[in-house]
């Protein structure tokens, strides 16, 4: 049965990181600042939307660690989470702000980390 659940998983992480070897994304935020600023929460949830539209499955828990800064080259690291609590990284990378909106490529590791013990 665990070996099922972890292939299930596995197969998940493939099929996300094979997706999105560079999809570009875009958020609007709230630019009362001279930098605009996509808060971790806005992040991971837009971050997960795509990845569930890129791969067809359900929306993959994500966390982000810290705000993304909208100037083109930044970039910060998320983790996806399955199930079985194997992970996946994500980068994040600024491409492009219009206004109030950042627009944003993410990569997915290659390779799963398998859940700890």
């Amino acid at each position: 049965m665990t070996v099922t659940r972890l292939s299930a998983a596995t197969t998940i992480l493939s099929a996300v990181a094979a997706s999105l070897l560079l999809s570009s994304c875009s958020a609007s935020v709230d630019a009362d600042k001279s930098t605009p600023k996509l808060s971790a929460d806005k992040l991971a949830t837009t971050v997960s939307e795509k990845l569930a539209a890129t791969t067809g499955q359900p929306e993959p828990r994500i966390d982000c660690p810290e705000d993304l800064a909208g100037q083109v080259g930044n970039t910060t690291r998320c983790k996806l989470t399955a199930d079985d609590g194997s992970t996946l990284g994500v980068s994040v990378k600024v491409t492009s702000v219009e206004g109030d909106q950042i627009n944003f490529d993410i990569k997915a590791d290659e390779k799963a980390s398998p859940a700890k013990n």
